[in-house]
């Protein structure tokens, strides 16, 4: 069982924690889903409720639209309350529903944008003639080879920078992914060219290191994704 790190103080909190538990049991991490209860605890709390119970009013007041909100995530707390109001239920308090016809979710209002292969060959001329600062040594070669394994391995960015040493396999080729939708771990093969890219940037960087686990520079990597977001603006 995943120990809670929130501490729930109203007189809900003891029902909260009991729906958190329900939902990793049944296979979700629940992460997020109490944290927001943890904001809805401390809302029944201001609110001074004394009886076992989710009023509408409290509901509403929850689920209001907030300044410069966006809608996903208002539905991620319509979403939420409505999950433990039919868990309150169930057990037998009383609990407003929020009604489903309101819980409006746009999955597919993203459009993708498709970039040319001109485009691409501009960002990795980019990365790959990053200047050498004498501050961060070695972000001329993180960048180049973050970029490459998220074009040639579909790696989503916090993937690729939480990958450790371990993960990246240089005999077989292939990097592997943890702790990604369900709790899975996946296997994933590089080609032949960013495996040869690994090897050297092994043997230019972790040569040197024995206390860093992980394979890239993690905490230098927002910084070199933002400058080369404005370097591609400019050229």
């Amino acid at each position: 069982m995943i120990k809670e790190p929130y501490i729930f103080t109203s007189i809900l909190g003891d029902l909260m924690v009991g729906y958190i538990e329900e939902q990793r049991a049944v296979g979700y991490k629940y992460t997020k889903g109490a944290s927001l209860l943890k904001k809805l605890d401390q809302l029944i709390v201001k609110n001074n409720l004394k009886s076992k119970e989710l009023p509408k009013e409290l509901v509403y007041q929850w689920t209001a639209k907030r300044p410069n909100e966006t809608e996903s995530t208002q539905n991620g707390r319509i979403s939420t309350v409505r999950g433990f109001a039919k868990y309150m239920v169930r057990l037998g308090y009383d609990a407003y529903i929020y009604p489903p016809r309101a819980l409006t979710i746009e999955r597919y209002s993203y459009i993708p944008y498709i970039f040319s292969k001109q485009e691409i060959k501009k960002i990795f001329d980019i990365c790959d003639n990053y200047p050498i600062s004498v501050y961060s040594p070695n972000r001329h070669l993180v960048i180049s080879l973050i970029l490459r394994m998220l074009y040639g391995c579909g790696l989503r960015i916090s993937e690729a920078v939480n990958l450790k040493i371990n993960d990246v396999n240089l005999t077989d080729g292939t990097l592997t992914i943890h702790n990604t939708k369900f709790d899975k771990s996946r296997i994933v093969p590089m080609s032949e060219s960013l495996n040869k890219q690994c090897q050297l940037y092994v043997k230019e960087v972790h040569q040197f290191e024995s206390k860093n686990p992980y394979f890239s520079h993690r905490h230098m990597v927002k910084i070199i994704m933002k400058a080369l977001y404005i370097n591609c603006l400019e050229k």
